[in-house]
This record gives C-alpha cells, sequence and structure tokens, in this order.
C-alpha cells in the first residue's frame, strides 16, 4: 500500500483540482481544512473544515478526501462555475 506523507498528499490535491487553487491544513490531528480557490483572484470558492485525516496517509485516504470535496462542490456551487475559475 502507497502513505504519503501529508505535504504529500496535499501536492496530489493540488494537482488534481488543478486550474483551481488547492491548500489545507491540519487543524487537528486527526482533521485538515481544505480550500478550493480561484488561482487568478484568490477568492475562496469553497472551504470544507474537519475532513478526516492523519499525518501519514494511504493512497486510497487521499482519493476518499478528493471525492468529499467533489462531492461539496457539486452540492453548493454550479460546476461550469468552478470549471470555468481557473
Amino acid at each position: 500500500m502507497n502513505k504519503m506523507t501529508f505535504p504529500n498528499a496535499c501536492q496530489v490535491m493540488r494537482w488534481h483540482f488543478h486550474p483551481l487553487g488547492f491548500e489545507a491544513s491540519m487543524d487537528a490531528p486527526r482533521s485538515m481544512i481544505a480550500r478550493l480557490f480561484d488561482r487568478t483572484t484568490g477568492v475562496t470558492l469553497l472551504a470544507i473544515a474537519g475532513i478526516p485525516c492523519t499525518a501519514i496517509m494511504a493512497a486510497a485516504d487521499v482519493e476518499r478526501i478528493i471525492e468529499a470535496v467533489e462531492a461539496e462542490i457539486e452540492a453548493f456551487a454550479p460546476p461550469v462555475r468552478l470549471l470555468n475559475a481557473g
């Protein structure tokens, strides 16, 4: 099983969400805050707190986080607006 550190997992998520900006930080030992933003203006498009994570994660865990963020995008923002934001 592939394991990655939190910074490496964040890099994978940045690549996945490009051209949108993505940043994340751990807000507790087992959770994180993620933010998607317009890279041109810096405007936050979506912020999610309390996403379960750890300092060392399996690739499947990173995939689960990506899917959770994508579900929030679909639930709260018109997809066309987000796709055109970069």
